[in-house]
């Protein structure tokens, strides 16, 4: 018989892009669009324009109790009207589980994330190569599909429709951007949670004078470009200390209150570069085909590093699991930025 496919993640930003290696793999396996159930906007925004996707519902939280979550009864209710079908559960939080099976999902039905992959000693491998096996796997009641080629969807994309192109071009023009565009993203959601001290102290932080000191390395090999710095509404104060740092250039921009995701992608997607943290634009830049350099701290580059069809550097520092990005030092960055762009000294 044949279903439409379902996936059940409730990840952060990067999480999502990069599970569209698994959703275009289930696409193609059944033949057909994919339902996703998720959390958080970035969800539905970074697949609204990506035609394998059906359906993206959202949960408000996968740990507050059924009773007390609205979202959750949504979810259960649309679960019981859309019947039978392929089940891939790559959160296997117990909550979840619940959920699901107050919809009517059947465990037959379902192919759950390995749990061995997160044990002790476990082999450490990409997220995408996880995914991809995962696909692969059939549940014990069987859905007709097709053979495939899993490689062939290794790598992670993510699609935009024109008109988000055309709305992105518009504010470009308001803006009075010129192109080459580089990107830089400083922070991700958890560095810049609880102030500035709080920043500075994270694996993930980089400090402003290293900023400074890249944009300053771009101008001198690209002096019309325009650094444009990235982040959420809740980082403007931190990537103000970088304009500072950088002496209020006016080719250097503070867009944390300018990028719903929408307008993100598409400016990701006509940049010239992006150096950013380890961190999910890093993921989408990767995804999108902008050259890109990517710092690490003490996340493993084996199990996280961003996959796309151009280039991505990854750096990291010399001290393994206890490594921090402030590791790094301009001179390197720099060095990798020009290597990623083909630009500069030769």
């Amino acid at each position: 018989m044949t279903a439409r496919p379902l996936i059940v993640r409730t990840g952060a930003f990067g999480d999502i892009v990069v599970l569209t290696t698994l959703i275009h793999l289930l696409s193609a396996r059944y033949g057909s669009q994919v339902d996703v159930i998720g959390a958080d906007a970035w969800t539905e925004a970074l697949l609204a324009d990506d035609p394998a996707v059906a359906e993206v519902h959202l949960l408000t939280s996968r740990n507050t109790p059924y009773a007390l979550n609205p979202s959750q009864w949504r979810v259960a209710r649309w679960l019981k009207r859309r019947g039978p079908g392929p089940v891939y559960m790559c959160d296997n939080h117990p909550r979840l589980l619940a959920l699901l099976r107050r919809g009517g999902v059947r465990e037959e039905d379902m192919v759950r994330r390995p749990i061995e992959d997160e044990a002790p000693g476990a082999p450490i491998r990409l997220w995408p190569d996880r995914w991809l096996d995962m696909g692969m796997r059939d549940p014990a009641n069987a859905f007709a599909t097709h053979q495939v080629d899993a490689q062939a969807f290794r790598l992670p994309s993510l699609a935009l429709a024109e008109n988000t192109r055309e709305q992105y071009r518009q504010w470009k023009r308001t803006k009075g951007l010129s192109d080459p565009l580089i990107l830089l993203q400083p922070g991700n959601k958890r560095t810049h949670k609880r102030g500035t001290v709080a920043t500075r102290q994270h694996p993930k932080f980089w400090p402003p004078e290293s900023w400074a000191a890249l944009a300053s390395a771009i101008w001198q090999d690209l002096p019309g470009a325009q650094v444009l710095l990235c982040g959420s509404p809740q980082e403007h104060s931190v990537l103000e200390e970088i304009r500072a740092a950088a002496g209020n250039d006016p080719r250097l921009h503070n867009l944390a209150n300018e990028l719903p995701i929408p307008r993100l992608l598409a400016l990701i997607e006509d940049a010239h570069s992006m150096v950013s943290v380890d961190t999910g634009p890093a993921h989408a830049a990767a995804a999108l085909g902008c050259p890109l350099v990517v710092m690490f701290g003490n996340a493993s580059p084996l199990k996280w590093r961003p996959l796309g069809p151009n280039k991505v550097l990854v750096l990291r520092g010399d001290r393994g699991d206890e490594s921090e990005v402030r590791d790094l030092s301009a001179e390197q960055v720099i060095a990798a930025w020009r290597c990623a762009v083909e630009s500069g000294p030769q």
